[in-house]
């Protein structure tokens, strides 16, 4: 199971979270999704293509800062 760590700096309020954590919980491959507002973060573990992650968040309308893979 991989682990993903988003960067995602226009995370502001908790609309914000619930809106990441429902568009990024809609990928497939996703086991789980946890948005951290104060550290502005979501990490994401499962299978789920990375890419596929971070257009999910975009179609939420944020921008992915940066993204780290962990295995």
């Amino acid at each position: 199971m991989n682990q993903l760590v988003l960067s995602v700096p226009t995370i502001s309020c908790g609309h914000c979270v619930k809106a990441i954590a429902e568009s990024v919980g809609e990928v497939p491959g996703v086991g789980s999704v946890a948005v951290d507002f104060t550290a502005k973060t979501v990490l994401v573990t499962g299978a789920a293509d990375p890419a596929a992650v971070r257009e999910a968040i975009a179609e939420a309308g944020y921008e992915v800062a940066g993204c780290e893979v962990a295995r």
